[in-house]
């Protein structure tokens, strides 16, 4: 884990209100796994007080690092105002990573909104042959995947309001690639808000197909010191709940109380 102030290299808005931004640390680079992420303070002041938990959605070269935003609040909207050139207070990597599809294995990605972050990073790191599926409310929230995924990359959106891709969920595609014989189910990874994860779980577990899952949280200190990020487990693990930050983002599908979420 690092901890240091951090320059950053650019900040664009790539889709309504969604921003790439690239950050220089060549520490961070080497130790970043898919699935992993860093704590931000948006401000050099005291307001806000806490730091801001981001996805890392990949590395360029060796010293540039990642992070793919949506303004949704004072924090974000501030970040949003970061130039090029000026520095952040970065804490990172942390958290546990994706275990990486084997390599010939097919492997099917699953993101709804800007929950593509960490699973684009994960695209760039494997091996195989990926497919995958990308769900958004509407085409203005469409991240150029052509500027962030890797072109071996087949990739499939959905839209809530049909304006671009298939019209409807992202699950309703995920299903269309499960209807095949067991031999052809692949290893599902995703990453977005919790009714969409809710339904893969249930479309997995059912099936008996691998699937990890990247949970969205708020966090406080990304340390697991102050308990504000627990989620139950299966009556079937040995824990009565997690820590999305120490335990997770990253879980098997079969680990988590998915009743309780």
């Amino acid at each position: 884990m690092i901890e240091q102030n951090t320059q950053i290299i650019f900040n664009k808005k790539v889709a309504s209100g969604t921003f790439l931004m690239g950050l220089r640390s060549p520490e961070i680079v080497v130790k970043a796994r898919p699935g992993q992420f860093v704590m931000i303070r948006v401000s050099p002041n005291t307001d806000p007080l806490l730091r801001r938990p981001f996805s890392i959605c990949g590395t360029r070269g060796n010293d540039l690092f990642l992070i793919l935003y949506k303004v949704v609040g004072k924090g974000t909207a501030i970040l949003s105002n970061v130039r090029k050139g000026e520095k952040l207070s970065v804490l990172g990597p942390l958290g546990r990573e994706f275990e990486l599809p084997e390599p010939g294995r097919k492997s099917l990605l699953v993101s709804g909104g800007i929950g593509v972050a960490p699973l684009v990073f994960l695209a760039q790191a494997a091996k195989n042959n990926l497919v995958f599926i990308a769900g958004y409310r509407s085409a203005s929230e469409m991240v150029p995947m052509e500027q962030v995924c890797p072109s071996r990359t087949d990739i499939s959106i959905a839209t809530d309001d049909g304006t671009a891709g298939h019209p409807g969920f992202v699950t309703e595609i995920l299903e269309s690639h499960l209807a095949g014989s067991a031999d052809d189910y692949p290893k599902i990874f995703a990453c977005g808000p919790l009714p969409m994860l809710k339904r893969v779980a249930a479309l997995t577990i059912d099936r008996d197909i691998p699937c990890q899952v990247s949970l969205e949280a708020n966090m406080a200190c990304g340390l697991g010191a102050c308990q504000g990020c627990a989620v139950g487990a299966s009556k079937d693990s040995d824990r009565t709940y997690y820590h999305v930050c120490q335990d997770g983002p990253v879980f098997d599908v079969h680990t988590l109380d998915w009743e309780s979420l």
